[in-house]
């Protein structure tokens, strides 16, 4: 019997039938489980946290694009390069 390592409610698998890398699902909490290895078993959470996290990596990435008011950097630098020249 395989317990849960989330909220640790037994799943009800014979151990010597699952494969590693199965995908196993908690009855209890609904956490989806893979299975790392299988002698002994374990069992890993996969988490949506992980995909929240690649996200917010994205979204990090699109705003060093902005400047610290989240606008887009001005392009005054170009202006200022034409003033110089007009001098």
């Amino acid at each position: 019997m395989l317990r849960c390592p989330e909220c640790s409610a037994e799943i009800d698998v014979d151990e010597d039938e699952v494969e590693e890398g199965e995908i196993l699902s908690c009855p209890e909490c609904e956490t989806e489980l893979e299975v790392s290895q299988t002698h002994p078993v374990a069992l890993n959470p996969i988490s949506d946290e992980l995909e929240e996290d690649e996200e917010d990596d994205e979204l990090e990435e699109d705003e060093e694009d902005f400047d610290e008011d989240g606008d887009l950097p001005d392009e005054d630098d170009e202006d200022d390069d034409d003033d110089d020249e007009d001098e």
